[in-house]
């Protein structure tokens, strides 16, 4: 049944914080850090009033360490940070890959190295979001460019967690995690929610790391007869060590193609005035509003630009990046950074003449300057 729609206005952290507790998020461990602090406020008051957990922790390995254990025990878990506490996170993010454990971790990127500009934006973690932690794995890492879009990436992120149980990280930049606009929460029909898939058989029959079809296995109940084992090491189905090479390969294959097999349902992009234009503007995040503007003021000019905004960054959407990049004359690739994503853009578009327009001094970019860029690469 419809239902009135519920419509607010919010900041991006807020709509964060909204969009996990809608998609029954109940734990939240974590370590203040600005900009991302907002959203261990609302857990603080909200997980109480919905019957949940929130737990300020002495650090971000603690904090990453607690929601995977809170989530193994059954119950959707989450953390916020930004770009120091998400490289403190990444050994316990590859525990997370390793057992199998959904989650899901925001940041709010900010400006760095280190404490760097520690109130302004960036979007310099893109490559850690997907090498950060070591060893070979796949890595699901989604950018919202609204507010709105805070919202429903949270919701999706916790549904790709617990379909393919894995860590999903939601890459924020400040300028998103920080602005304010209207948004829709659950929509006239409620919010889709994914729980992970139980195991319903014999107790004595119960193996954690059998994998379904899809290459992901069943959780059993937490304190139910059916054992469970969550184990970093190398193991097998039965979640016992087992370190031979022909395992070892078929760990790693499952747990890379688990979420590879599926990128047509996890990557997800928008096209805007792509059908007809001779320049493409490749963007993400809070840039990407920028490149929509810096397009229709090129086409006022006569100049047939138009944008491909990424919404999945990992696993890298190549298909549609190879699609529209082959109508374009030109490519550009606006960042906040010294250029992470356009290596990516030139591999799977299999063009060395993207151009890149990056800015790493704290300030977003503006339309103005991608305007510039697109005048530029045109003369």
């Amino acid at each position: 049944m419809a239902r009135e729609p519920d419509v607010r206005y919010l900041q991006g952290n807020e709509a964060i914080a909204e969009g996990a507790f809608a998609a029954g998020a109940r734990f939240f461990a974590g370590y203040p850090i600005t900009p991302s602090s907002e959203i261990a406020e609302i857990a603080s008051r909200r997980l109480l009033e919905l019957g949940g957990v929130y737990l300020q922790m002495e650090d971000e390995l603690a904090s990453m360490a607690a929601v995977i254990g809170a989530s193994f025990a059954g119950v959707k878990s989450f953390t916020a940070t930004s770009g120091p506490g998400f490289s403190l996170m990444q050994e316990n993010l590859g525990l997370a890959v390793m057992t199998e454990t959904p989650c899901v971790v925001v940041n709010i990127q900010r400006s760095g190295p280190s404490t760097g500009l520690a109130t302004k934006p960036a979007q310099a973690d893109v490559m850690q979001a997907r090498w950060g932690t070591h060893g070979d794995h796949a890595a699901i890492a989604l950018c919202p460019c609204s507010v709105q879009e805070c919202y429903d990436l949270t919701v999706m992120a916790f549904n790709y967690a617990e379909r393919f149980r894995t860590p999903v990280v939601l890459l924020a930049d400040e300028i998103v995690g920080h602005m304010r606009e209207k948004v829709v929460l659950g929509g006239p029909r409620g919010v889709e929610v994914v729980d992970r898939r139980r195991y319903s058989g014999e107790p004595e029959g119960y193996m954690p790391y059998l994998a379904g079809e899809d290459g992901v296995p069943a959780f059993a109940a937490p304190g139910g007869p059916s054992l469970g084992r969550a184990n970093s090491s190398m193991h097998d189905e039965t979640g016992f060590a087992n370190n031979t090479p022909e395992n070892a390969t078929a760990v790693i294959r499952r747990l890379h193609d688990k979420v590879y097999n599926a990128r047509s349902e996890i990557c997800h992009v928008k096209e805007y005035m792509t059908g007809d234009c001779d320049i493409v503007l490749i963007s993400y995040g809070a840039t990407s509003r920028a490149a929509r503007a810096a397009a229709m003021r090129a086409r006022e000019k006569g100049l047939r630009a138009g944008c491909l905004t990424l919404t999945t960054i990992w696993p890298f959407p190549d298909e549609a990046v190879a699609r529209v990049c082959r109508r374009a004359e030109r490519v550009i690739v606006p960042e906040m950074n010294t250029g992470q994503l356009i290596g990516e853009v030139r591999r799977a578009a299999c063009r060395p003449d993207v151009v890149g327009l990056n800015k790493f001094n704290g300030l977003g970019i503006d339309p103005g300057e991608i305007l510039r860029k697109i005048e530029e690469v045109r003369t």
